[in-house]
C-alpha cells in the first residue's frame, strides 16, 4: 500500500491540534468555555479546516460541546466503568494474520503538559514520538501514536518500530519489563486524512484506544493512543462462569452489556478480551470463534505484548 504524503502530514498536524485542544479541557471544568476557532487558529497557526477537524473528532467523542451562536464548551464528565480481570483467567490469545507497522514519524520532541502528566516526566523532557500505521495482511488496520521518555530509549531505532515484537525489544535492548498497562477504549469516527490511511470513507467508525504502561516498579513508560477502523476491528470478551471458590472483591460491579442481577453475586465473572479482525468478505460479527486476525489485546496489536 502506497502512503500519501500529504495525507500523512494532515493528519499529523491535527494529531498536534488535537493534543492542544485536550490539554486546554483538562485544565478546565465541565461547562467551562475554550478559545473560539479563530483565536485557537490564531495562536496555533493552523487552518479553519485543520483546527474544525481536531474540534469534530472531540465532539463525536464526547469532550466539547459546540452551541451555536456562544462557542465552544467542556463537556459533562462521561460514566466510567473498569474492567478488573481475575488474574488467573484474563488470557491474551495470540493472533492469526501477519500484522506489520509502516513508520509515519519517527522523532525526539518536548513530552508537553499533556504527555508529560502521563509519563511523570516534566514537559521540557524528551520523548521519543512515533506514529506508524499498522497493517494486517497488508491491509491498514489502525493509526498509532507512541510516547516513550527519550532517556529510557536513547538507541531506540526505527528497525525496531516496524518489526519484530516491541516489548521484547525495549526489554532486551533497552531494559525496560514492562508490566502493567491501563487503557481505555471509546468510540469515534475518522475524519477525512485518517480514512484515507485506513482506506475507509470519511466519517466511517472507529475505536480510540488510549493505553499508559508501566514497568515492574510502576515507572510509566509508554503513553499510546490509536485509532482503529470499526468496520473490521471488534472487541470480544470470553466470561468464564463456573464456580470459584473466591468471593469478587466487589459485589455491586458488573460486566458491561449484562445487567446486575443476571448473575449470582457469589461468584465473580471473569473474562478475557481479545480484538478480532474480520476477514475482508464478512462481518466482524460473523465470525467464527479463532477466525480472522485477532490482536492479543484490544489496540494492542501482535507484537506489542
Amino acid at each position: 500500500m502506497e502512503i500519501d504524503p500529504a495525507a500523512s502530514r494532515a493528519v499529523l498536524k491535527r494529531e498536534r491540534v488535537r493534543d492542544t485542544i485536550l490539554e486546554l479541557i483538562e485544565e478546565r471544568r465541565p461547562g467551562d468555555a475554550i478559545p473560539s476557532e479563530r483565536t485557537l487558529c490564531a495562536q496555533l497557526g493552523v487552518s479553519r479546516p485543520t483546527l474544525r477537524a481536531a474540534v469534530d473528532q472531540l465532539v463525536v467523542a464526547g469532550l466539547l460541546v459546540r452551541e451555536h451562536g456562544r462557542g465552544m464548551f467542556v463537556a459533562a464528565e462521561k460514566i466510567t466503568q473498569e474492567l478488573v480481570p481475575d488474574r488467573r483467567t484474563f488470557s491474551l490469545p495470540r493472533a492469526a494474520g501477519t500484522w506489520t507497522s509502516r513508520l509515519l514519524e519517527f522523532s525526539t520532541v518536548s513530552a508537553g503538559a499533556r504527555v508529560g502528566r502521563r509519563l511523570g516526566v516534566s514537559p521540557a523532557a524528551d520523548i521519543r514520538y512515533v506514529a506508524r500505521l499498522r497493517l494486517v495482511d497488508g491491509s491498514p488496520m489502525a493509526i498509532e501514536y507512541l510516547h516513550v521518555p527519550a532517556r529510557l530509549v536513547p538507541d531506540l531505532t526505527s528497525d525496531e518500530l516496524e518489526s519484530g515484537d516491541l516489548y521484547e525489544h525495549l526489554g532486551e535492548r533497552h531494559g525496560i519489563q514492562v508490566a502493567e498497562a491501563v487503557q481505555s477504549i471509546e468510540p469515534t469516527v475518522l475524519t477525512r486524512d485518517e480514512a484515507g490511511l485506513l482506506d475507509v470513507p470519511e466519517l466511517s467508525p472507529a475505536l480510540l484506544f488510549e493505553r499508559l504502561t508501566s514497568d515492574a516498579s510502576g515507572r510509566p513508560v509508554e503513553y499510546v493512543h490509536s485509532i482503529y477502523r470499526g468496520d473490521r476491528y471488534r472487541i470480544v470478551s470470553r466470561l468464564a462462569l463456573g464456580p470459584h471458590r473466591e468471593r469478587p472483591s466487589s459485589g455491586d460491579g458488573h460486566h458491561p452489556g449484562i445487567p446486575p442481577g443476571d448473575f449470582p453475586a457469589v461468584e465473580p465473572v471473569t473474562f478475557s478480551t481479545r480484538g478480532v479482525v474480520a476477514d475482508g468478505r464478512f462481518r466482524a460479527a460473523h465470525a467464527e470463534p479463532g477466525a480472522g486476525a485477532a490482536p492479543p489485546c484490544p489496540g494492542v496489536a501482535p507484537g506489542l505484548v
